[in-house]
């Protein structure tokens, strides 16, 4: 997943997905402080066994990112 700064242009490597899976469902908090994001479809093919590891049954989560620092307002 990648974001970019609308100001600047800038791209960055947010996250990479595990492997067979499907990084979905972006979203932030209104405070912008906090962003969601869904990981769908992990190991439909055997390979991974997200987010348990070893031999666990693989399964969709939510991961959460909370910013140490103030965010920006958004631009009304």
């Amino acid at each position: 997943m990648l974001l970019a700064d609308p100001e600047t242009g800038e791209i960055k490597r947010f996250l990479v997905g595990p492997q067979e899976s499907e990084v979905t469902g972006f979203a932030w908090s209104a405070d912008r402080k906090t962003v969601f994001v869904a990981i769908q479809h992990p190991g439909e093919k055997g390979n991974s066994h997200y987010p348990d590891g070893g031999t666990a049954v693989p399964r969709s989560t939510i991961l959460v990112s909370r910013a140490k620092t103030a965010a920006r307002s958004a631009k009304q």
